[in-house]
């Protein structure tokens, strides 16, 4: 691969709102060995291909059109997934699920990268923040309306 070049950014969608399949974009950057990060409208990405069916590497947005109202402004909950092959070189939490010794599901922090406790040399982020509130508003928004609801309001919001 080319040395020049580690990875590609692009938006969907794009600056004046073409929502694009960008499984092209991802694979040119494949081929010459560098990653494809998609900057994605969650509302919009139930329209088209999701980023990992068009190939990229790191998907990354913000979950400020699942029902967070306008008047709170920001910063919005936003989010960052990629390939569980990266999952140690980015920064955060994720958290896992266990059963207990009553057989009740039970989630657990299975790796934290950021936070003070973490060995300096060790931590990929020094940054703390909360935007818990927001991010169970939006998850809440997504399972009120479901998938053939969210569909119906990123078709009208997207015309």
């Amino acid at each position: 691969g080319r040395k020049d070049i580690f990875g590609g950014l692009a938006q969907n969608p794009d600056n004046f709102g073409n929502l694009q399949d960008l499984s092209e974009f991802c694979d040119k950057l494949h081929n010459i060995g560098a990653h494809a990060t998609l900057s994605v409208d969650l509302l919009a990405t139930t329209l088209v291909k999701s980023p990992g069916e068009m190939g990229a590497d790191i998907a990354v947005g913000t979950s400020q059109r699942f029902g967070t109202p306008m008047g709170y402004g920001g910063p919005h909950a936003g989010f960052f997934a990629t390939h569980e092959k990266y999952k140690r070189k980015m920064p955060g939490r994720i958290i896992g699920e266990s059963i207990d010794a009553r057989g009740n599901r039970a989630l657990r922090m299975a790796m934290q990268t950021r936070e003070q406790h973490i060995r300096r040399d060790k931590a990929t982020s020094n940054i703390c923040t909360a935007q818990a509130l927001l991010a169970n508003l939006n998850a809440m928004y997504g399972v009120y309306h479901g998938p053939k609801g969210l569909r119906v309001i990123a078709e009208r919001v997207n015309q």
